[in-house]
């Protein structure tokens, strides 16, 4: 086990959602790594703030993986249909056609017929026979996606160019609004090399008030090892911080745990809007008294003493 792991687990822990070996393994690593405690103890400190002024929700993280896996799950469903019954329930037809004798003629008379037709269905004379054409290839599933290569967009006409690969390089082309081009995006911001996660989420920053776009830049913000993807995340979320308790949950877990000053900064200035807030009020308190970041204590003494006392 390595401190990387263990940051990206921490947030499990604190919420009691890891497997008991793997918070074994995490506590006894705590016990010996001096970074990973104060991370720790940094992570449970914020989830007490949290808890203080409202009733715990589920995690963004959860929320986003189970819509993932809900939406993938409805793609990929298969609709029970006159076929699949006459497939998969033979004894439940013949039970019907037994009690239903005009049912019966139906079938007879519908199957004499459909055999009468393809008998005698013959290509006019004179008329060249149709040439096969070439099959469409369809989009590939996520699954069998080995990596997303390039992301452009047409400035003229919006459109946008994905190229991904599974055995070979594929390319999909359409809108934004595209259900596969935001399927690549989503794929791409989660599983590709940093570059490309940057175009996609450039690209996904135009679609935020879609709550799976949303959710998937919460997760990026998170757990993304490059600032810069992380940064692009949370300005593209800045204008939910005030109605999405999600988001600003996010925002406020960015602000204290980021290894980044920058993402902190602009963590920090999105903030403003709710900094009333009482789990806002209570990270800028905590901010203020032992914040690492001279900056960053200087502005949210300031930030607190704007704001109306409590009575």
């Amino acid at each position: 086990m390595n401190c990387e792991w263990v940051r990206q687990n921490i947030v499990l822990q604190v919420y009691g959602e890891l497997a008991d070996d793997a918070r074994h393994e995490l506590e006894q690593h705590v016990a010996r790594c001096a970074d990973c405690a104060v991370r720790l103890r940094a992570e449970q400190d914020f989830y007490a703030l949290l808890s203080r002024d409202r009733a715990p929700e589920p995690s963004p993280n959860l929320l986003a993986s189970s819509r993932m896996r809900l939406q993938e799950a409805l793609e990929t469903a298969k609709q029970g249909g006159l076929l699949s019954r006459l497939t998969f329930d033979p004894a439940n037809w013949l039970r019907q056609v037994h009690f239903s004798p005009a049912l019966a003629s139906a079938i007879l008379i519908i199957g004499f017929a459909g055999g009468m037709g393809t008998a005698f269905k013959v290509i006019p004379r004179g008329q060249p026979s149709p040439t096969p054409t070439s099959p469409v290839a369809q989009p590939a599933n996520d699954a069998s996606i080995a990596g997303i290569s390039s992301i452009t967009q047409d400035p003229s006409t919006n459109q946008i160019s994905i190229k991904y690969n599974t055995l070979s390089t594929q390319e999909a082309q359409g809108s934004l609004n595209d259900q596969r081009i935001q399927e690549l995006l989503l794929y791409a911001a989660r599983n590709n090399n940093s570059g490309m996660r940057v175009d996609s989420v450039d690209l996904l920053a135009q679609k935020t008030g879609d709550m799976q776009v949303r959710d998937a830049l919460i997760y990026a913000l998170q757990n993304d090892t490059n600032p810069g993807v992380r940064l692009k995340s949370l300005t593209a979320l800045g204008n939910y911080v005030k109605d999405d308790a999600n988001v600003r949950d996010a925002v406020l877990r960015s602000l204290v745990n980021d290894s980044n000053s920058g993402v902190r900064i602009e963590a920090l200035h999105l903030l403003e809007p709710v900094e009333a807030d009482g789990s806002v009020r209570g990270v800028l308190m905590t901010l203020a008294a032992r914040d690492q970041s001279q900056y960053i204590r200087s502005q949210a003494r300031t930030m607190l003493a704007q704001l109306p006392e409590i009575d």
